[in-house]
Order: structure tokens, then C-alpha cells, then sequence
């Protein structure tokens, strides 16, 4: 049995163009993706999706029980795949994550998903916290513009820069060519 696992991180369709809260570039990192998926599921790694919902009636975007809150058909669970529900930024804090990939022996990680400095920042970082050895998909993420006193930061130098840091000291930070080349 294999001791990796591919962990998709909120690829819903709320962060696609349309949505409530878009990404720049999340149809090519979901086509990234689609791709890893597809070689994992191949290489029968385990396999988790992992997907956001807001809790309350003000939800900005992953509103339960809506369509963008839905897993984006691209990347969409087989059966037999797990979903883990989650409610923070970080998808191993108030989950069973964690208790899945123990119990399946893990030790390999790979993320792809959304978004670069959240979702899948704090995920990497508990990972490697863990002892797990992690890798990014960078090409299989995706970000937006982000501000910061007054400052307006471009999504793809916001991306750089999460990636950047987690290549330093939390994860191997690859391409999907590099990934699959493997």
C-alpha cells in the first residue's frame, strides 16, 4: 500500500470565475490539479478532498448547502475517496485529517488547491509540523490580489511569496511537470 496521499484543498466552485469570491489562475491550477489527481489515483495513493464551508448566515463565499460550496467537477470525489469538512483555514484543525492519513500509514504528503496563502500555507506548515515530508503542487494553487496598508499586492507575487516560504523550511515546492516527471 502505498504511503502517499494527494490532499486537494477547497477546489469549489465558488473560487472559479462566477463565483463569489474568484481566484486568479484557478482554472489553470485546477487543470493541474485534475492532472495530479488522475496520476495519483493511478498510483493508488491515497486520496482526500478536502472542502470549506462557512458556519452562519453570512457566509462570504462557501455558503452551506450551495453550489459554490460544491466540489468543482474537474477534480470531483470518486467513490470510496474521502471528504473531509472543514470550517477553518487550516484543514488538520477540528477534522479527522490527521486520524485518516495515520490510519493509512502516510508519511508522503502532496497539496494542491486553494488558496496560496491560506488554506494551503497553514496546511503545509501542519504538515511538516507533523513530520509528514511535504510537497506543493505551485502551479496546481491558486491566490488573489490581497491588500496590505494601503498597499495593493499582485496575486502572483502574493503567490511567490507564500511559495517561497515554504520552500525555505516546510515543503518541496514543485511544478506539475517536475511532480509528474516525479
Amino acid at each position: 500500500m502505498s504511503k502517499r496521499a494527494l490532499i486537494l484543498i477547497d477546489i469549489q466552485n465558488d473560487y472559479f470565475e462566477g463565483g463569489k469570491w474568484s481566484l486568479e489562475a484557478m482554472q489553470i491550477a485546477s487543470t493541474n490539479a485534475a492532472r495530479v489527481l488522475a496520476a495519483a489515483r493511478a498510483a493508488g495513493d491515497k486520496v482526500i478532498h478536502v472542502r470549506h464551508e462557512f458556519e452562519g448566515k453570512d457566509a462570504p463565499f462557501f455558503a452551506p448547502g450551495s453550489t459554490g460550496a460544491d466540489i468543482h467537477p474537474l477534480v470531483q470525489p470518486l467513490a470510496g475517496e474521502a471528504v473531509v469538512l472543514k470550517h477553518q483555514v487550516n484543514a488538520f484543525l477540528g477534522t479527522d485529517l490527521k486520524a485518516q492519513l495515520d490510519a493509512a500509514g502516510i508519511e508522503q504528503i502532496t497539496l494542491v488547491g486553494a488558496m496560496s496563502h491560506m488554506c494551503i500555507d497553514a496546511a503545509a506548515r501542519a504538515s511538516a509540523d507533523f513530520g509528514y515530508a511535504t510537497t506543493v503542487i505551485h502551479d496546481a494553487c491558486a491566490t488573489r490580489d490581497q491588500a496590505f496598508e494601503g498597499r495593493s499586492v499582485a496575486a502572483g507575487q502574493v503567490h511567490a511569496a507564500y511559495m517561497a516560504a515554504l520552500a525555505f523550511a516546510y515543503a518541496s515546492v514543485v511544478s506539475t511537470e517536475q511532480y509528474l516527471a516525479g
